[in-house]
């Protein structure tokens, strides 16, 4: 499906790109790179996000031309998703009215576009971005290196999940050779944060539960007001859950409006949480899924906790 993709670059001069709502750091690190590429091949390319950028990463390359809208509108020929299994995920109207090119990574990813490059070996969407960028000819800039170490750094939990091999740290080290600096690099990801973020860690952690090979926490929008927290906030909370000696997997609720809760579902790896995402309408990776559901914190908890024991159960994990 790359040739498709690069048929459908060669062929079209105006583009939009796009990523999930609520993006995280494979989609920013991807999607800027992206336009990058895109660029220097003589093309115009947009990005625009119906989330913005997330604080921490506003001191990426090309962050600052990132145009936050809930619709599109342009000349533009083809619209290039990435990351994403629908359009409905990235929250922006009117896409649908262009050529759509869907670059993804997950297992969970869906051909809902005109072209579609789905590669779930690939352990960042940026590789496939990098993988572009060298069929298409584009000399790979510090900047654009930057872009995608970024993302391959956070989508892989730093080097620590499943799917994580040498073509990954072999990815890394073409990286770092084209002008990515990884300490920058990771002390802007890790130790950027937000007072916020902090003090909504600090409450979460306090509702945190554990039962044998399990834990989970949550947050309350009342709670999220009362520390002025943000969305982007709640990223990686789940992974301090995760990170207990003998645990193996971790539950997030978070609730949002409208009386749902959206969950994030973390592994190790030796139980898979993708199935259980997309048993209640979401998806992701086997370590790192994510979905809303309806109805209250118990009733909400009580339907993904039980999914979790069967399948902590069915992994007879020791």
């Amino acid at each position: 499906m790359l040739d498709d993709v690069l048929k459908t670059v060669d062929e079209n001069q105006r583009f939009v790109l796009t990523s999930h709502a609520r993006p995280d750091g494979d989609a920013i690190g991807s999607v800027l790179a992206c336009g990058a590429v895109l660029r220097q091949l003589g093309k115009t390319a947009d990005v625009v996000l119906s989330d913005g950028v997330p604080v921490i990463y506003k001191p990426l390359p090309f962050a600052d031309d990132v145009i936050h809208a809930r619709a599109v509108s342009g000349k533009y020929e083809a619209a290039v998703i990435l990351e994403c299994d629908s359009l409905q995920r990235t929250r922006l109207a009117d896409l649908d009215k262009y050529f759509l090119v869907n670059i993804d990574h997950h297992q969970s990813g869906k051909p809902f576009a005109n072209v579609n490059w789905i590669d779930p070996s690939a352990c960042a969407t940026a590789e496939m971005i990098y993988k572009l960028s060298r069929e298409a000819g584009v000399k790979l800039t510090p900047q654009m290196a930057t872009c995608l170490y970024t993302a391959v750094l956070t989508d892989t939990g730093s080097f620590s999940y499943a799917g994580t091999n040498p073509n990954t740290f072999a990815l890394a080290e073409e990286l770092v050779r084209a002008g990515a600096d990884p300490v920058r690099i990771a002390q802007s990801v890790y130790f950027s944060n937000p007072t916020s973020k902090m003090r909504l860690l600090g409450a979460a952690l306090s509702t945190l539960e554990r039962e044998g090979k399990l834990t989970w926490m949550h947050v309350t929008q009342q709670v999220m007001q009362k520390f002025d927290a943000l969305e982007e906030d709640c990223e990686g909370l789940v992974n301090y859950a995760l990170g207990i000696a003998g645990v193996e997997v971790a539950a997030f609720f978070r609730e949002i409006e409208g009386g749902r809760w959206r969950v994030s579902l973390r592994s190790k790896g030796n139980v898979p949480v993708r199935p259980i995402a997309e048993s209640l309408g979401g998806g992701g990776h086997d370590c790192a899924s994510g979905f809303s559901l309806q109805g209250s914190l118990d009733e909400v908890s009580e339907q993904v906790l039980a999914r979790l024991r069967t399948a902590l159960g069915e992994g007879n994990v020791q």
